[in-house]
């Protein structure tokens, strides 16, 4: 156990340093003042949520190392799309870990299948898949303790009207809420940009899934606004935000284009960020993007400055 612990607290240095020293790495960037290394553990304003793994290079493949590392940069969330594929144990070793630390968990992917056709079809058999699904993630929720289960209504059926299928999803959306309820859970609906990454899918833009959820009617049915997504379909971003507001229950982030860490796109996430945090949200924003200059420790400490350098807005 102490061999151990040396090496993470050896890890966990490192990456203090290199995160102090990530503007000298990016160029342009490089006029960003440095971190001090008191910054390194001064929690940020919002609960930005790195996924497992977008730290390896610092923090190793161990779970309880990654939340560690995590929590020693600031962040106070984490997020595992992958939580329901994990072993049992592991789901709650993974939770136990976050909780023990006092972090918070995003929402987990409970149904994203992109290539049918199943909530906008009125069809027993569909029906019964979602259900199991939902039966299945309320099963996480009670033994993780995690609450937002994603899921993602599919692709438009071409030969059926699309107010005809937005009748079925929302018909179908509330026998999933019935079973997620009685289990404690939430589910959050994410529209997603057919223009670039998902052509043919229902669900694309966040009025269309709020009109949803008011039609559904359910404290269990929300929205997780996807920033980057969002950005391809419609713009618009702080409007559509404040508008659908009572529908947002979790975000995801990236900048547009490239699908990377804030800063190198074409998004003002300070000013998102800031309109978010006046909101008083006190959600996660998961961190759903790649990593801009590669798998390198140096580009690692890039994200975490971009976030620090976002976070930095005037209270």
């Amino acid at each position: 156990m102490m061999t151990s612990r040396r090496n993470f607290i050896k890890k966990a240095s490192a990456a203090g340093a290199a995160v102090m020293a990530a503007p000298a790495f990016f160029g342009q960037r490089a006029s960003a003042a440095p971190l001090k290394e008191k910054d390194a553990a001064t929690p940020f304003k919002l609960k930005y949520a790195p996924g497992f793994g977008m730290f390896h290079n610092h923090a190793g493949n161990n779970i309880l190392d990654n939340i560690k590392f995590c929590h020693d940069m600031g962040f106070r969330a984490m997020f595992d799309n992958g939580l329901m594929n994990r072993p049992a144990a592991d789901q709650v070793k993974l939770t136990d870990g976050l909780r023990n630390l006092g972090m918070d968990f995003g929402p987990f992917v409970l149904y994203a299948d992109f290539g049918v056709t199943s909530f906008v079809l009125n069809k027993p058999e569909v029906r019964e898949m979602l259900i199991k699904k939902v039966n299945e993630g309320v099963e996480v929720c009670k033994r993780t303790g995690a609450k937002l289960a994603l899921m993602v209504p599919g692709r438009y059926d071409e030969n059926l009207h699309r107010d005809f299928q937005t009748a079925n999803v929302i018909d179908n959306l509330r026998y999933c809420c019935d079973i997620a309820e009685a289990g404690g859970m939430t589910i959050v609906l994410e529209p997603l940009n057919t223009l670039h990454d998902h052509p043919g899918l229902f669900l694309n833009g966040i009025p269309q899934a709020y009109s949803i959820c008011r039609a559904v009617n359910r404290p269990s049915c929300k929205i997780v606004e996807d920033i980057y997504h969002q950005q391809i379909t419609e713009g618009n971003l702080i409007p559509n935000i404040e508008a659908a507001w009572s529908e947002i229950a979790a975000f995801h982030c990236g900048d547009n284009p490239g699908r990377d860490e804030p800063t190198t796109g074409e998004i003002n996430y300070k000013n998102v960020f800031k309109f978010i945090y006046d909101l008083k949200y006190d959600g996660v924003i998961c961190m759903e993007h790649g990593v801009s200059g590669g798998n390198t420790k140096e580009a690692e400490a890039r994200v975490i400055q971009a976030y620090r350098e976002c976070d930095d807005f005037e209270l």
